[in-house]
């Protein structure tokens, strides 16, 4: 290797160990560093190392020193801070579409971020979910697929599967031979996390509409060769809207719903309808609002969840949909 190369590499080094083994808690004396670079290969005494370190702040590499009889290298400025890494973890963790075993091996990639002086700290320092986990491991080279046809702007085919007792696999849409199964072919649009879940938004050309799976429960996600429809690009197509319509990702007949709810639960209403929807006082400590959703049961069970706390005022429609989910809930017991 030629001088100028060497001294490439030996700048690489420098950086990758002190950006991955120090922080301003932990510097790195001088000796240490020279130890660290000798067991790479590369030769470096004192004064050549202290010209390297100002090369590499020179150009933007922010080596921090702390002056002693030995000076002390760290790198301060890190891509994430603590408290986002921290969030990061937590994330991942409290995901239930992603297995145990790509959770703990994210959490430890995620934790490195930090630099290794930090990552025990931050794996050893954290609280563990009782989250159910998928038991799917193909989740991630499916998402691989659909971001790719997504950014591509390519279909997508793919096995859609429910479990069954004993969670074995039960493919949806078999022919007549039960051991073959019917690809879905769709438009892929966006993902989304709702409700501990991972979501693929698509556009069904055979429907006409949007459509949501479950990523955890596709199987075999391929990419097709062919474009997505143009109906999928159109302009029409609200995916945030579509969303902020939907109760646990269930759809149904979209409608304008009105309610009257007690004041208390502006928050609760802000956090399901969003923060732009109007809201006006009534009587009695009520407030009244009206949201387009998505008519679902998971809507219905919703609007009985507070008990008297939140009442369908219109259309007659919907309030009777709920009278009629009580009815048949009370005539269980």
């Amino acid at each position: 290797m030629n001088g100028s190369n060497s001294r490439k590499i030996k700048l690489l080094k420098i950086w990758e160990i002190l950006n991955q083994d120090t922080d301003e808690n932990n510097p790195m004396p001088t000796p240490v560093l020279i130890e660290k670079l000798a067991e790479c290969g590369i030769e470096v005494d004192r004064k050549i190392l202290y010209s390297d370190i100002k090369l590499l702040n020179d150009f933007g590499y922010e080596v921090m020193c702390r002056r002693s009889s030995s000076n002390e290298y760290y790198v301060a400025d890190r891509k994430f801070d603590i408290p986002e890494i921290h969030i990061l973890m937590d994330a991942v963790r409290a995901a239930g579409f992603i297995t145990q075993k790509k959770t703990d091996e994210l959490v430890n990639k995620i934790a490195q971020l930090a630099g290794s002086q930090r990552a025990e700290v931050l794996t050893r320092n954290t609280v563990e979910f009782n989250t159910m986990k998928s038991i799917n491991e193909n989740i991630y080279y499916s998402v691989y697929e659909i971001a790719s046809a997504i950014e591509e702007k390519k279909k997508i085919s793919f096995s859609y599967f429910d479990y069954d007792i004993k969670r074995r696999k039960v493919y949806r849409k078999k022919k007549s031979d039960p051991t073959q199964n019917r690809k879905y072919k769709v438009n892929p649009l966006a993902t989304v996390f709702s409700n501990d879940n991972y979501y693929l938004i698509c556009y069904d050309d055979w429907f006409g509409n949007l459509s949501h799976y479950r990523v955890d429960r596709m199987d075999e996600v391929t990419m097709l060769d062919t474009p997505i429809s143009e109906e999928a690009q159109s302009d029409k197509i609200d995916i945030v809207k579509h969303k902020q319509e939907l109760f646990g990702m269930f759809g149904g007949d979209k409608q304008v719903v009105s309610f009257e709810a007690d004041k208390g639960l502006i928050d609760v209403v802000f956090d399901f309808f969003g923060a732009d929807l109007y809201i006006s006082e009534a009587s009695g400590n009520k407030i009244i609002f009206t949201a387009e959703v998505q008519v679902s049961k998971p809507f219905i069970a919703w609007c009985c969840s507070f008990g008297t706390g939140v009442k369908v005022t219109a259309p007659k429609s919907v309030a009777d949909m709920v009278k009629n989910y009580l009815t048949e809930t009370l005539g269980q017991y």
